[in-house]
């Protein structure tokens, strides 16, 4: 396959796994894939198992490197140069001489100028690279890139989990920013480290290991000069914990320190205007500001080198290649499960907590209210009353609800009006059944329905027996004798407390036998009024005439 492809923009490349693998030349590889019309996540095992499984690199300890940040920040750009010095290194150039010939365009990792993302998902080069640290041991050095974060098409939770997979599974986590630390990228950092700290298990360490803020286009190297001198000032500058500080505040750098066991930055200049404006740069030295190479000359061996190589640990133990592999397929399982919360934007956050605010405060105004109408020791209230103040207060709740001030606009604020209603309603039943609970004819309900039902058919038995049917007569009686033990059981039940089930379906019969007597009485009484009425209009139309 034609790995190499010239695109307007620059040197562009293919990432398919199964093609680059097989090609003769390296290429970067697909390994998480983003479907963004359904914000899922799907790793592909086999061309990670192409990567990481081969012979020579499967059973050394790897040294994940990682570049992750906003799309169209030069991500992909970076992890070019990062690929000219490994294979510099690998064909056993210099340290200091590695950027290549001045007209010799960019090439590796698919990037390109413009206002569009490039990169989807999290690849990684299809070359592991094998490097000898001083001490004599070997490690294979991966590089990775992500899918730049907060595009037109993904979602919170879709940068939350890219930047957690890649911090989770990189030794080295480069975090690419424009110009300056703002603290929305700390409280961005925040968000995705959590969101990775919690789908990890338990962790008894820090959960992440090396942490380096790269500051791009640094317009201010009069306070603090390029490179990692500058960047250590400038950073124990903005991640210092002040008294003064809003606890907000502290907790975002309290939560930085807590998750990385080393923090650094480093200050990059503008690589010139023509990298930012020309549609046909292709990644050309000549092309480049002299003061972005010199930078890049220290940046890129600060990361590289042998002796700054850090091999992969999770909680305290180094992780070979195929365990890495194991490790992605656990966390993209927990990342595609519905254990996890799912991250929100903080307008969305806000509003929810807002939303919620309003539904306690209504619910609460109406709870009170029946409160002091039904509630507690207050009298037993009519059921007819009992509702009418219902309607009353549960449209004084709703009203209060609307009047409260809401982010997220009202078709927002509906779903959480509609589950204030169900809670009302819900509450409303419980107020009911306490009333009822009041009523000391309903608590004497059951006993007299048996005890009625029990007189009923002792009367019926003696004249069944009178008449002389006394297989009826004993049969009324066999009932008598169920019903005086059902009776006694009620009492003891409601006495002790014990078989409460038995108890039930005791007051069930009861009320069943009640609702069909009182149904069959009053359709009696109609029949008769009906009856009463026939009879009296002729007598009316008699009278008339």
């Amino acid at each position: 396959s034609n790995i190499w492809r010239r695109g307007g923009h620059g040197i562009e490349t293919t990432a398919i796994g199964s093609d680059t693998m097989s090609s003769s030349k390296p290429g970067p590889v697909q390994i998480v894939e983003v479907h963004k019309e359904e914000h899922s996540f799907e790793l592909d095992e086999q061309a990670l198992q192409r990567v990481l499984l081969q012979d020579h690199v499967r059973d050394l300890d790897a040294v994940v490197v990682s570049v992750a940040g906003a799309f169209r920040k030069g991500k992909s750009f970076l992890l070019d140069f990062m690929l000219r010095y490994m294979y510099s290194q690998k064909e056993g150039g210099s340290s200091t001489n590695w950027l290549g010939k001045e007209d010799e365009p960019l090439t590796g990792f698919s990037w390109r100028g413009g206002s569009d993302p490039e990169t989807t998902g999290i690849q990684i080069w299809s070359e592991v690279f094998t490097v000898e640290k001083p001490d004599g041991k070997k490690v294979a050095v991966i590089l990775m890139d992500t899918q730049g974060a907060f595009d037109s098409q993904s979602t919170v939770k879709d940068c939350a989990t890219i930047f957690a997979l890649s911090t989770m599974t990189s030794s080295i986590q480069i975090y690419n920013l424009s110009q300056n630390i703002q603290e929305d990228d700390l409280q961005q950092l925040q968000l995705f480290t959590e969101y990775g700290r919690l789908a990890m298990d338990e962790i008894f360490l820090k959960p992440f290991q090396t942490l380096m803020f790269l500051v791009r286009d640094w317009s201010f190297p009069y306070e603090y000069g390029y490179g990692k001198p500058g960047g250590a000032k400038f950073l124990e500058k903005r991640l210092k914990v002040k008294e003064h500080q809003h606890e907000e505040i502290q907790n975002v750098r309290r939560h930085i320190h807590s998750c990385f066991t080393n923090v650094s930055c480093f200050l990059l200049p503008h690589p010139g205007l023509k990298v930012a404006t020309s549609p046909n740069f292709d990644g050309r030295l000549t092309d480049i500001a002299a003061e972005f190479k010199e930078e890049l000359l220290k940046l890129i061996p600060s990361v590289l080198d042998s002796r700054s190589l850090m091999e992969k640990e999770i909680n305290g133990s180094k992780v070979t290649c195929r365990g890495l592999l194991e490790y992605f397929k656990a966390y993209i399982k927990i990342y595609q499960g519905e254990d996890l919360p799912h991250p929100k934007s903080m307008l969305q956050a806000t509003a929810e907590a807002n939303n919620l605010a309003a539904v306690a405060s209504a619910r609460d105004l109406y709870y009170n209210s029946m409160e002091q109408t039904c509630g507690g020791d207050k009298p037993y209230v009519s059921p007819d009353i009992l509702e009418e103040r219902h309607n009353q207060y549960c449209e004084a709740a709703l009203e209060h609800f609307r009047k409260i001030k809401k982010m997220g606009g009202k078709e927002y604020s509906q779903r959480y009006q509609e589950e204030l209603e169900r809670e009302i309603a819900e509450q409303f039943a419980n107020f009911s059944k306490h009333n009822e609970s009041k009523n000391i004819f309903s608590a004497f309900r059951t006993p007299a329905v048996l005890f009625a039902a029990v007189a009923a058919l002792y009367m019926a038995s003696g004249v069944a027996g009178f008449v002389g049917l006394d297989v009826v007569a004993q049969l009324f009686n066999c009932v008598v004798g169920l019903l005086l033990i059902a009776l006694l059981t009620w009492g003891y039940i409601k006495y002790s407390g014990q078989y409460r089930d038995l108890g039930g379906v005791i007051d069930s019969s009861a009320e069943y036998i009640l609702d069909q007597a009182t149904a069959h009485m009053g359709n009696s009484t109609r029949r008769a009024v009906r009856d009463a009425t026939a009879v009296g209009a002729p007598t009316e139309r008699k009278k008339s005439k």
